[in-house]
């Protein structure tokens, strides 16, 4: 590539709402389909489950748990009063969603969701730590949802579009859409994210950003090289129109093969992990060998093994149960009383 490219070459690409959009997961699987995990899309969701979703407390629709539905109210108790504005605390049921999350599970022996970018991982905790991220009930993909910041991305075509140049009504539609991805255990020594640059591979980062001993070999670092650079120029190259993105891997066992789990824009919003926008752009215009880098010392500054991953979004599930159907001011309220009677008693 000549000197002159070089000095052409943008660190990011012109960001427009159709470049965005070719990146959303309705956009892409069926296209990759063959390479990816087995997954259900369901779309458009209503407005009704976004303003679910925009709520406040955390609670899961009314129907929605697999559990008999039973009154809470005797024959001499009072419905719950309204708010001071007059209307009548939030309910919300998604009978026809629940149906179709239901078959899903039963497809697929288990679901992980996601909106049309981002998926809740930063609620993982919200589940059974033996089975991160797995759902059993539409209440279980309901919970995640609801407990996620990550997912709020995914709600307002402002945040979509973010970056974007161009009046806002000049946009293109934006529909909101949940994914259902089949379940399995993910060991994320095994995941990458590799970076596309002007149609040249030109970085492959560790994904899981803990120290791992087998990836600091440098044999083990050639075959995951290779291996991904082979399902690149087989499997995505051909079919990717858009010559920026970033893509996600997930490799098998023995490293020589791999799943697509993600597409994202090469965007300043996707994580660059153990690179910055700067290196890649340099590393695109240099005539080098796609870079891997990977967490090379347990001391490396984003190397995070004795930290629970996204921490910062962990509450105790007594507070998401205390929460259930409430403002958060009465919320707050209930949780102090609460804890003043703990103490009390200890």
């Amino acid at each position: 590539m000549s000197s002159a490219t070089a000095t052409t070459l943008d660190v990011f690409p012109e960001q427009t709402p159709s470049y965005i959009l070719s990146f959303q997961f309705s956009s892409w699987y069926p296209k990759f389909s063959d390479v990816s995990i087995k997954s259900t899309i369901i779309k458009p969701l209503s407005d009704v489950f976004r303003k679910y979703l925009e709520s406040e407390s955390v609670f899961v629709p009314e129907g929605s748990d697999d559990l008999p539905v039973e009154s809470t109210l005797s024959d001499d108790e009072e419905p719950p009063e309204s708010d001071d504005d007059g209307e009548a605390p939030p309910s919300y049921a998604f009978p026809d969603l629940d149906a179709e999350i239901r078959a899903s599970i039963k497809q697929y022996d288990g679901v992980f969701p996601k909106l049309n970018f981002t998926s809740p991982r930063d609620a993982a905790w919200v589940l059974a730590a033996g089975s991160p991220l797995k759902c059993t009930t539409p209440a279980d993909v309901y919970l995640l949802l609801k407990s996620s910041d990550f997912i709020m991305h995914d709600l307002e075509r402002a945040t979509v579009f973010e970056g974007c140049e161009g009046d806002e009504s000049s946009w293109s539609p934006y529909e909101l859409e949940l994914v259902l991805r089949k379940w399995y255990p993910i060991n994320p020594s095994r995941e990458v994210r590799c970076f596309v640059r002007n149609g040249k591979l030109v970085g492959i980062s560790q994904r899981d950003t803990n120290y791992y001993d087998f990836l600091n070999v440098s044999e083990t670092q050639d075959v995951i090289r290779s291996s991904v650079m082979r399902l690149w120029e087989e499997k995505i190259k051909p079919r990717q129109e858009q010559r920026d993105y970033v893509f996600d891997l997930l490799l098998t066992r023995d490293l020589s093969r791999g799943h697509v789990v993600d597409f994202n824009p090469y965007a300043p919003k996707t994580d660059s992990l153990l690179f910055s926008y700067k290196d890649l752009c340099d590393l695109a215009v240099a005539d080098n060998a796609t870079e891997f880098r990977v967490i090379d010392s347990p001391a490396h500054p984003l190397a995070i093994r004795n930290a629970p991953v996204h921490q910062h979004n962990a509450v105790p599930m007594e507070a998401i149960q205390l929460s259930s159907g409430r403002s958060i001011d009465e919320f707050a309220e209930l949780w102090k009383a609460q804890l003043n009677e703990s103490t009390e008693d200890a």
